[in-house]
């Protein structure tokens, strides 16, 4: 068996640990090739710890050995095995004092479109309580509660800037789609952390449950380190079987800025509507991209982010005070704004694809003076979307 084995089918990071002496397991997924079937006993069998089976990917996560790892790259079934990698909350930490109101006058609401955010959780903050309670569901990846809860306050205020009434603040602190439905799903903990293989449970479930909810549109707010190309890179494979599935997918690219070569992981995929950030904080001439705005190219050499839009002292829902705001900075507050405008598209035409929706607001967009691996196709005009 060992003089089968092929270094070609597991990632770097696991590379990089073949010359340790240490025995002990890692977290990994295995992928089986698309016209093979997983072999769910002989992963058990190899693996110290089975922790899903992912049929998004056509595979599974476990925790295993190097000795196990290099045993199983021996078999022609199997594809790729990756490390399981950490996903984070997509923040700065800058909360200032400002705020801002990016709500569109438009007849469009968003009303009846339900979108899910993966995050980390939501609390019930006045302006998604009322007038009506637009929480539709919640499902908890990481400590299986059921009552909706946020103990960290990234997946509120996300809600906030796509989905808040503006209760609290008499509309002044109105979300982009302040009649849409919110699936909250908390796959991140209270420090915003998680497990590349829990966030493709999560789009599986979403994925699963998508005529229960309703749900029309998926917000990553969220990313990993991008390690491979997308072929190979397990939250683009499933970022891209959501969106053969029918929902709309949009990501922010991450915070990595301003080194180029910094998208994050699934907003590096091609298909993914992928946002960055606009500094608008200098008044109305001033638009610059926010330095920590990550930019491409990716490693396939694709140019993202495909648009951005504000991403500093944003103001949105605290989790903390449920009728009160708070400004947070970064890419994760410009993607539920993308979101939120895929969500006024689909009340004009509830069949538009994701690919129509990413036509539209690609088409809807006003260059600053940044070249095109940070700020893509441009700063998202709102007024322009419905012009097309």
């Amino acid at each position: 068996m060992k003089n089968n084995i092929d270094l070609n089918k597991v990632c770097p990071v696991i590379k990089g640990r073949l010359s340790s002496s240490s025995s002990s397991a890692m977290p990994v997924i295995v992928t089986y090739k698309s016209d093979r079937k997983l072999k769910e006993g002989q992963i058990i069998s190899l693996s110290d710890k089975y922790k899903h089976t992912l049929p998004i990917i056509n595979g599974c996560a476990c925790e295993m050995n190097i000795e196990s790892i290099l045993r199983l790259t021996a078999d022609p079934d199997v594809d790729f095995i990756s490390y399981d990698s950490k996903v984070f909350a997509v923040m700065d930490e800058a909360r200032k004092t400002i705020g801002a109101d990016y709500s569109l006058n438009t007849m469009y609401t968003g009303k009846g479109v339900t979108v899910a955010i993966i995050d980390t959780g939501i609390a019930p903050h006045a302006d998604l309580i009322y007038p009506s309670n637009r929480i539709v569901g919640f499902k908890d990846f990481v400590n299986n509660r059921t009552k909706i809860y946020d103990d960290n306050g990234h997946g509120t205020h996300c809600a906030g800037i796509l989905a808040g009434s503006g209760y609290s603040s008499k509309g002044k602190y109105k979300g982009i789609a302040p009649e849409a439905n919110i699936l909250s799903i908390k796959v991140l903990d209270e420090n915003g952390n998680g497990n590349t293989s829990d966030i493709l449970s999560t789009v599986q479930w979403i994925i699963e449950s998508k005529e229960v909810y309703k749900t029309k549109i998926i917000n990553f707010s969220l990313g990993a380190i991008a390690q491979y190309k997308e072929r190979r890179d397990p939250l683009v494979k499933a970022a891209n079987r959501a969106i053969e599935e029918g929902f709309i997918v949009v990501a922010a690219v991450g915070n990595s800025g301003p080194m180029h070569n910094t998208i994050l992981s699934p907003a590096t995929g091609r298909y993914v509507i992928s946002v960055g950030s606009l500094n608008d904080r200098g008044g109305p001439y001033s638009k610059t991209i926010a330095e920590f705005s990550s930019r491409g190219p990716t490693l396939d050499r694709i140019r993202k982010p495909d648009l951005i839009a504000p991403g500093v002292d944003i103001m949105s829902l605290s989790n903390r005070n449920l009728s009160g705001y708070t400004t947070l900075s970064g890419t994760s507050m410009s993607a539920p704004m993308i979101s939120g405008a895929a969500a006024l598209l689909l009340n004009e035409n509830p069949n538009y694809t994701h690919f129509d929706i990413k036509r539209i607001l690609l088409n809807s967009c006003s260059k600053i003076k940044a070249s095109s691996y940070e700020q893509g196709a441009g700063v998202l005009n709102m007024k322009r979307i419905f012009s097309h």
